[in-house]
């Protein structure tokens, strides 16, 4: 072999290895470029939840600070269709919107930029639409709120039980904080609600809404006059300590939403947890493969979280967790088996929810199943958002 042919294999040698090195000759070109877009900062717990996950996913799937952006304090108006379409002019191979009202505008960005994958949480759209590179994602958090609830009967049966562990009608009234009267909101007070239900069978709910999902000074406040008004806890679906800061200065359990919140008060949380999901994500768009068009995490799959229970929790409040965790896990028990709740005190044996969203509110799709035995809410399982919108018995709602 003369010099010159060897000078050249080596050479090429050399750039096969550099190439490997770097996964590809372009320094990475495998490597992908990922944006979140949210609707608040990490102020918001709802928000931070999610930049922390993505920043937990992104790093565990090689993904360097060069390599994704997050943004925050995008409103749900046409300002997230240019923030959208920015990256995707941009070079950035996914886009992930994190607020229900981002929908319409990542939906039009998805439609204009076909080789970009366009991803959304609590939206509705992406079943029906039938845009290939547009998907939605959610949890069935309502098994967190459940347990949740669970905690919040034992911390109940903990202050104001009687030698039998009977609780007195006036001191079973609970309260939460609702952002809107939405079926996301519904589905999880009423989950929460027959988690506490099944530990006192006489609670009672009353639920007042701030029509905001993040607005802290109406929080506490609503949380003050759910406490004037009697109620022994406060739960919350809404995204700031507003809540949480009523229940320590008034010194009444809470049980948050995201995290913990509250040194003396703080029986437990429960959470989305999205690495699962963002680590999903990237996956399929570094492989090539199709993203879920509506998924769904579950406490199986490990999407949905409680948190370690608090310095108020009840003794022995993590062992039945852990019981009816496995419950919920196997199939064995269902959070809205409807021989539990009632409507107008009737037990359900059908419901058309409004599963494909057309924009006219009208149900269409009967959501009730039975199986084994038991007729049960089968929530998440026609679409990943939440469409339980019943107003059961034992709940006072106040607009």
């Amino acid at each position: 072999m003369s010099k010159k042919i060897l000078s050249i294999v080596l050479a090429i040698v050399m750039l096969v290895g550099v190439c490997a090195a770097f996964a590809s000759c372009g320094g990475g070109s495998d490597q992908i470029k990922a944006a979140l877009i949210c609707l608040h900062g990490d102020s918001s717990t709802y928000d931070k939840n999610f930049i922390d996950a993505f920043k937990t996913a992104c790093a565990n799937k090689g993904l360097t600070e060069a390599d994704y952006t997050i943004i925050t304090d995008i409103d749900e108006d046409t300002v997230c269709y240019d923030k959208a379409a920015d990256f995707a002019d941009n070079g950035f191979d996914v886009v992930f919107a994190d607020s229900f009202g981002h929908e319409a505008h990542m939906l039009k960005a998805a439609k204009e930029f076909p080789d970009v994958q366009f991803c959304h949480a609590t939206g509705t759209k992406a079943h029906t639409e039938n845009v290939a590179n547009f998907q939605n994602a959610f949890a069935s958090i309502y098994e967190g709120r459940y347990l949740a609830g669970v905690a919040a009967g034992l911390k109940l049966v903990e202050l104001y039980g009687d030698d039998e562990g009977k609780v007195s009608d006036e001191n079973a009234k609970i309260g939460y904080v609702g952002a809107w009267p939405y079926a996301e909101v519904v589905s999880g007070y009423t989950s929460f609600y027959l988690g506490v239900k099944s530990i006192v069978a006489n609670a009672t709910m009353e639920v007042r809404y701030t029509n905001s999902w993040y607005d802290e000074a109406a929080e506490k406040t609503t949380a003050l006059a759910l406490i004037d008004a009697g109620c022994k806890l406060i739960s919350q679906h809404a995204d700031s300590m507003g809540a949480p800061t009523a229940c320590e200065e008034k010194g009444v359990p809470n049980v948050a939403y995201n995290g913990a919140t509250g040194k003396n008060t703080f029986v437990i949380a429960s959470r989305i947890d999205w690495v699962p999901y963002f680590e999903y994500m990237l996956d399929c768009v570094k492989e090539g493969k199709d993203i879920d068009t509506d998924w769904t995490g579950t406490l199986a799959n490990g999407a949905v979280k409680i948190t370690a229970v608090g310095a108020a929790a009840a003794e022995g409040t993590q062992a039945k967790l852990d019981e009816v965790a496995a419950k919920l896990k196997n199939g064995t028990l269902k959070v809205f088996d409807c021989a539990n709740f009632t409507v107008n005190g009737e037990h359900l044996t059908e419901y058309k929810a409004d599963v494909d969203d057309m924009g006219d509110f009208v149900g269409e799709t009967n959501v009730i199943k039975t199986e084994n035995g038991v007729t049960f809410f089968d929530e998440s399982f026609f679409r990943s958002a939440p469409y339980f919108d019943l107003r059961i018995d034992g709940i006072a709602e106040i607009k």
